[in-house]
């Protein structure tokens, strides 16, 4: 939801980011890879209780998510390099909740189990809308230029970065936030159903 306007005011500074970083040779692809190695880097500060250095390594990683996007921007973007992304994306998302379960089984398994659940439903609703929108060959560029068609929704990158801060920030609150957020993906997911309902009508 919150992914328009956070793009239309972080994209100018990145995309100078950018520029500066292809003119050194800079790959995105190494960018996506090497904000992967931060994510689970926080990952593995979660686990063993140090949230606040975890909060940081994220917002790192999520800052190389994004600066990936504009280097290929500024060089020539590639088919396995939006693939590298999303699933590097995936791996990073389902990081952090497991995390915190390592760090507190007891307290936090079954809400970290249930937001690991919302992602998965949520992650099939994306791309399986993605697979079937290029298949009837939809653009949209809602989103920014993408690798794949990006269908908007309640529960997104930014909304999902500011709630684990916010797992960080306040770690005996995670079994409530998780519950909440997962509430929100699944949300996300049925209403991305009801769009693909009204969006692939079958030929009369």
């Amino acid at each position: 939801m919150l992914d328009g306007a956070v793009r239309r005011r972080l994209d100018p500074l990145l995309d100078g980011l950018g520029v500066a970083l292809v003119k050194r040779g800079v790959k995105a692809d190494t960018i996506t890879i090497f904000g992967l190695g931060l994510g689970l880097l926080a990952a593995g500060l979660i686990g063993h209780g140090f949230y606040l250095a975890g909060a940081v390594m994220i917002l790192l990683s999520r800052l190389c998510d994004g600066l990936d996007g504009a280097i290929a921007r500024a060089s020539r973007s590639t088919d396995f390099g939006g693939f590298l992304d999303i699933v590097l994306d995936f791996a990073f998302y389902g990081a952090i909740p497991l995390a915190f379960i390592v760090a507190d089984p007891v307290m936090n398994g079954l809400a970290g189990a249930f937001l690991l659940f919302s992602f998965y439903v949520n992650g099939s609703t994306f791309l399986a809308y993605a697979t079937i929108a290029e298949k009837r060959a939809m653009t949209t560029s809602v989103r920014g230029a993408k690798s794949l068609y990006f269908t908007t929704g309640l529960a997104e990158a930014t909304e999902t970065i500011i709630v684990f801060l916010a797992f960080c920030l306040f770690p005996g609150w995670f079994p409530l936030l998780a519950s909440l957020f997962a509430i929100v993906c699944l949300y996300t997911a049925v209403s991305r159903i009801v769009l693909a309902r009204l969006s692939f009508p079958e030929p009369r």
